[in-house]
């Protein structure tokens, strides 16, 4: 059962690569047994770009949360995100070969399962494939078609595609750092099971995840994930554009982002200056919080904007419960009012806490961790499909055991019957119609 299994969540992201074991308590909450990260050295934008350093990272996390946790981790389940990530819309359709029989899981399960098999563009495949709506027999809108009748069953679907050199790097990292791909889950996807509440994605929210390399994209509405995007700029461009600008190295632009950095300029005083040590003996540097508030909101404007364009794309921009903005960069002071500001839509700050038991939640209370407490959340997730797919599939075989039961019954019953039947016309074959008299009935 997913109460008793332990699952780890592995976040091979561009600054930092992070394990995380969970299991759920007695109230279905997840507690966190261990937590073990890294510097990622090796990961530019999602894309593996140093195998051994990414391998080296993340033996380092997982050593750390083996020790924390005091579990022996050999499975994990891996996020995946990057510039290289696509999505499409697609129908497809099965005919159903029983009428009699309602529509059933398994069913389900072969048309999704169908659609695995679409061709995609040369190097690349297909990671999820997620049903937005059921038709069944030209009867449209339909969220949940089991136990439906009907022949023809259709669905629109929002299929995820990822580049198989990316995946393949990653899987040969996991598999050289001594460890087991379990679910490959697309990072958003995970984020959005960490920091959404059941009635934002039905009302209709988009939840961004401003990480190191990227920022991804998902929306939600009428609780089905509508649209996904991954933009190439995170908060690793902001360092770097921080150290081009005011001259310094990049762990000072770093602390000077986190420490003094404001996305809005107009926050930032006129008059305040940060002073740096100098390299090697030189005189240390006056760094102008003002300017330096002028470069992040410069970049962080641009993020902004290509995020509401993917939401305008997505075709729903009006969405009741506005943005919900989560990861490292979520952190920087003004972000939420920016975005605000720029898009004109409600902003909160996602915090990964809503799922977890309460006497560990200060381990991972940082959106930093979203990711990776959403891939534990989302591990069990699948745990839990597999285990009510497993049970539906044991209930249909039964009633097809007790079905075919019934008619070896009904077919012995039958022969029974012609049985009789035929005993009495031999019984009665000799009789004449003169035997009978006219007012006789029969």
């Amino acid at each position: 059962m997913s109460k008793d299994k332990i699952v780890v969540g592995l976040d091979i992201g561009s600054t930092k690569i992070c394990a995380l074991v969970g299991r759920k308590d007695k109230y279905g909450k997840v507690e966190i047994l261990g937590m073990g990260k890294a510097p990622s050295e090796g990961v530019i934008r999602g894309f593996v770009a140093n195998i051994d350093k990414t391998v080296y990272a993340i033996t380092q996390a997982i050593q750390e949360a083996e020790k924390q946790s005091g579990i022996n981790i050999r499975v994990v389940n891996v996020g995946i995100a990057g510039q290289h990530i696509k999505s499409i819309r697609q129908r497809g359709s099965i005919t159903r070969e029983s009428t009699q029989d309602e529509i059933s899981a398994e069913d389900v399960n072969r048309l999704i399962n169908d659609m695995y098999k679409i061709p995609t563009p040369p190097g690349t495949e297909i990671i999820h494939v997620m049903p937005q709506d059921f038709i069944v027999d030209h009867e449209v809108g339909i969220k949940e078609p089991v136990g439906m009748s009907g022949v023809k069953l259709e669905a629109n679907f929002h299929i995820i595609t990822a580049q198989t050199t990316a995946i393949n790097n990653i899987r040969r990292c996991v598999q050289k750092a001594g460890l087991e791909i379990e679910n490959l889950i697309l990072e958003p996807v995970a984020s959005s099971m960490a920091v959404l509440a059941d009635e934002e994605k039905e009302a209709g929210v988009a939840l961004v995840d401003i990480g190191g390399g990227t920022t991804d994209l998902a929306v939600f509405y009428d609780g089905i994930i509508r649209h996904t995007a991954v933009i190439p700029f995170g908060g690793a461009i902001i360092t770097e554009d921080i150290r081009q600008g005011c001259n310094v190295m990049r762990n000072q632009a770093e602390l000077l982002k986190i420490r003094f950095g404001k996305a809005i300029s107009e926050e930032a005083s006129e008059n305040e200056v940060v002073s740096i040590p100098g390299i090697r003996n030189r005189a240390p540097k006056e760094i102008s919080v003002k300017n330096l508030a002028l470069i992040i909101e410069a970049r962080m404007s641009e993020i902004i904007a290509l995020v509401h364009q993917q939401i305008l794309k997505s075709g729903f921009e009006h969405l009741p419960a506005g943005i919900v903005i989560t990861g490292g960069g979520s952190m920087l002071a003004y972000c939420s009012e920016l975005f605000t500001y720029l898009t004109g839509m409600e902003v909160r700050v996602g915090y990964p806490t809503e799922h977890l038991s309460k006497h560990n939640i200060e381990l991972v209370k940082n959106p930093m961790y979203a990711t990776t407490v959403g891939l534990v959340l989302a591990s069990f997730q699948a745990l839990d499909y597999r285990e009510e797919s497993y049970q539906l599939y044991s209930q249909a075989h039964d009633k097809n055991s007790l079905r075919t039961s019934n008619k070896k019954e009904e077919s012995s019953s039958k022969k029974k019957s012609n049985d009789f039947f035929k005993k009495l016309l031999e019984k009665t074959k000799g009789l004449l119609l003169d035997d009978f008299d006219e007012n006789d009935t029969f």
